[in-house]
């Protein structure tokens, strides 16, 4: 009797097994390392992120996450042609660079930051 194993695999069926370890490496990393380091290498834009998390710090009057807390804003079109900026909730809502991308102002935590000294 000849060897015959593997005749039954289909391309098909070697891809979708590919496609299943690939998915699962991807799952096993995000729940290991988290999903938050692996999302910028899916997206290269969190504006929303930062406009969300921005919004609650402001709803919730929350100064300390509103005026000090640093984060980084990735998206396109940022000043001095870069990829990436760093900088507060405060920051990006009262400066005219980072009008377009809609970060809101929040008026009663504003007169609360600290002012820079530069």
């Amino acid at each position: 009797m000849k060897n015959k194993r593997g005749q039954g695999l289909s391309t098909n069926a070697i891809i979708l097994i590919i496609l299943g370890v690939v998915v699962l490496v991807v799952m096993i990393l995000g729940f290991t390392l988290g999903w938050g380091t692996l999302f910028p290498f899916f997206s290269g834009n969190n504006v929303e992120q930062i406009k969300t998390n921005c919004g609650i710090a402001c709803s919730t009057e929350n100064v300390y996450d509103f005026c000090t807390q640093e984060r980084t804003l990735k998206a396109d079109g940022l000043p001095g042609g870069v990829k990436e900026v760093k900088g507060t909730c405060f920051s990006f809502s009262t400066k005219n660079e980072f009008v377009q991308y809609g970060i809101a102002k929040c008026s009663q935590l504003e007169s609360r930051c600290p002012q820079p000294t530069s």
